[in-house]
């Protein structure tokens, strides 16, 4: 197979320094029902994306076929599968488990149903030997223009975690029978000619007979006291002893002989051979009737409590509890992980460490409602990470109650909804971009006719004007006229150039864009102070930069209304690698620091009344859009103000 050339432009597409985002970009899609990289929809590069930086094991199946990607953290699971199984059909893949995940993945599929499921058992192919392993999962539909494109498969193996409980549960009942103080009966029975001698009353007591009445033996327990659903199974505890030495271990239910049930424990050793003791079983029986009574009741306790605890230390979720005074008591390992800080950093610290200070009014109220016996359910606020940082979370608070029902503090759920409310934000600004979208081709259309008489009256006045400058004048309103026609179609960035990359000067550009905006600067009171220094000439859409250049003056133009100096300089460059850099400063206000970050984002503007606030967002899907890189810094100090934005082009653009 022949590794495609990774581009720049499918560093952009398949974004992330992880094994199986290399793997995707050189692998040969054209020979799979996706095809090759360049021709993926945004949703499909969306989810990819989404599916490599998942800490989690995830997989992505597309199309009816179900092509099949996978991220670094599902490796371990795929074993001596890997690196085939990328690109492969999902059934093949594994085909060990079809069957039992079949209804699921279809029903996600075809019918968009959702599917968590926790602890299912699966075997599965490890290293090509088929091993028995449970697993939770979840399948979630993605959808693309309105159906179904694929399943998004995170998925966690969770076999140490099950057989770890049921370990827990068995050495726990063994310790119970092992700690346990009982009333013993003790006999001595002669298997090989089945006599029994009782040694104490406490047997008698147990079988509610008089002494007078002497003991039973093996035949006649068999037959007039034993339960019968139980003869079976002490046949066989007595079998493993006389036959392989094993310790007598019964337990069942017995009928006195006053008809009433009780349940019995039988304990006892075979005696070393001898001729006089040969088939010797010394042993025990203790009526454990109350003490069982009591270990189920307990035993459904514990199991309870050991579950709760179980879910607690596996949660993906934070669990802590405090009391009433805020101070926390207990901390998980979630809690670690999503917030930072370990339980022993924690535990018997106020829960305001980690609520920010403008929101600590919050926990007052928090606490009065626990008080008060009320639940918080999935309160959505904020909190502060070890590493400051704000973190999206949904909490959900309980009362917690002491044996005569008293509260005495609160349970605390947290689930960090950060993802959540990315791809809130983004499914909103895809909405709005949407919209948006639908209205630019009814502007472009109603733009065009009134665009296309100006040029007409342009060209029949022509003739009419024979000086130069005024030659000069209508040239260059009918260029601009063109290009304002240009920008219609591009309205808010949804009609991408469709003209033929040129071997095009950034600096003639650049040139030509200040003599268009010269006379409003100079009306503005605005020096425009320009360098522009570079000859190399590179493979560009000279539409698209022309409007970036535009975009970015006319920026600076408004954030100068008192006037100001406007720079605008391209020089040559060997800064991230050969190319051209573009610098555009002004010494306006300034942005604030705290929606720097926020400029490059559609529909975002500092400007009130002004302005749609896609200006620089288009800009850097066009600067992006040639291999290029543009970023921006500001200050906002007295001293210190204005904004500049610096562009870099490399000499071989992406469309060289």
């Amino acid at each position: 197979m022949t590794d495609p050339v990774i581009t720049a432009r499918m560093n952009t597409l398949i974004t992330g320094n992880f094994e199986m985002a290399d793997r995707i970009r050189v692998h040969n899609w054209s020979k799979t029902p996706l095809g090759p990289i360049e021709g993926w929809s945004e949703t499909l590069l969306a989810t990819v994306n989404l599916m490599l930086h998942s800490p989690f094991p995830t997989i992505l199946s597309w199309g009816e076929e179900m092509v099949f990607l996978y991220n670094d953290a599902t490796i371990s699971t795929l074993t001596l599968k890997h690196p085939k199984a990328l690109g492969a059909d999902y059934r093949d893949v594994f085909h060990e488990a079809w069957d039992v995940v079949r209804a699921d993945l279809e029903a996600c599929f075809y019918r968009g149903q959702t599917a968590v499921r926790d602890n299912v058992f699966i075997p599965i192919l490890f290293n090509g030997v088929l091993e028995d392993h449970y697993w939770s999962y979840s399948l979630i539909p993605v959808y693309e223009n309105g159906r179904i494109a694929g399943v998004y498969d995170a998925f966690r193996n969770t076999t140490e975690t099950v057989e770890g409980a049921r370990r827990l549960r068995e050495s726990e009942e063994r310790l119970k029978l092992a700690t346990e103080v009982a009333r013993l009966g003790v006999f001595v029975w002669e298997t090989g000619v089945d006599q029994v001698s009782w040694e104490n009353d406490r047997i008698y007591e147990i079988f509610g007979r008089n002494r007078e009445d002497g003991p039973v033996n093996g035949a006649e327990f068999l037959r007039d006291f034993l339960h019968p659903d139980f003869h079976d199974a002490y046949r066989d505890a007595v079998q493993r002893t006389l036959q392989h030495g094993a310790p007598l271990r019964f337990e069942g239910l017995v009928y006195r002989s006053d008809k009433a049930i009780r349940h019995i424990e039988i304990n006892g050793n075979l005696q070393p051979e001898a001729a006089a003791s040969q088939g010797r079983i010394l042993g025990t029986i203790r009526d454990i009737t109350e003490v069982r009574k009591g270990e189920a009741d307990l035993r459904e306790s514990a199991e309870r409590l050991s579950e709760l605890a179980a879910i607690v230390a596996s949660s993906d979720d934070v669990i802590l509890s405090k009391n009433l005074d805020g101070i926390i008591t207990s901390w998980n390992d979630a809690a670690t992980r999503v917030l930072g800080y370990t339980a022993g950093e924690m535990i018997g610290t106020s829960i305001l460490k980690l609520i920010p200070e403008h929101l600590h009014s919050d926990e007052k109220t928090i606490i009065e409602n626990i008080r008060a016996g009320r639940r918080l359910e999935h309160f959505e606020t904020v909190r502060l990470t070890k590493s400051g940082q704000l973190l999206d979370v949904s909490i959900t608070v309980s009362p917690v109650k002491d044996a005569l029902g008293r509260v005495i503090g609160a349970s605390k759920i947290l689930r960090d909804i950060s993802t959540r409310k990315r791809m809130e934000r983004s499914l909103l600004q895809a909405e709005k971009i949407a919209a948006t979208g639908r209205m630019a081709a009814t502007i472009a259309h109603e733009i065009n006719n009134p665009l296309e008489a100006v040029m007409n009256l342009l060209f029949l006045l022509r003739p009419k004007v024979s000086d130069e400058d005024g030659l000069n004048y209508l040239a260059t309103a009918e260029s601009e006229l063109g290009r304002v026609s240009h920008i219609a179609k591009q309205t808010l960035g949804y009609y991408r150039e469709h003209a033929a990359a040129s071997v095009t000067s950034l600096a003639e550009i650049a040139e030509h864009a200040i003599t268009i905006y010269e006379p409003r600067c100079t009306a503005a009171g605005i020096a425009v102070e320009k360098s522009l220094l570079s000859s190399r000439k590179v493979v560009l859409r000279r539409g698209e930069m022309m409007q970036v250049i535009s975009n970015l003056i006319v920026n600076a133009i408004y954030a100068m209304p008192g006037g100001g100096t406007l720079s605008i300089s391209v020089s040559d460059t060997t800064t991230p690698a050969d190319g051209i850099a573009l610098n555009v400063a002004d010494n306006g206000a300034g942005i604030a620091p705290d929606v720097l970050p926020k400029v490059f984002d559609a529909f975002f503007t500092t400007r009130a009344t002004v302005g749609t606030g896609i200006g620089l967002f288009i800009a850097k899907n066009f600067i992006e859009g040639h291999g290029g890189q543009i970023s921006i810094e500001s200050h906002t100090q007295l001293e210190k103000h204005g904004t500049t934005v610096r562009i870099f082009l490399p000499l071989h653009t992406a469309y060289a």
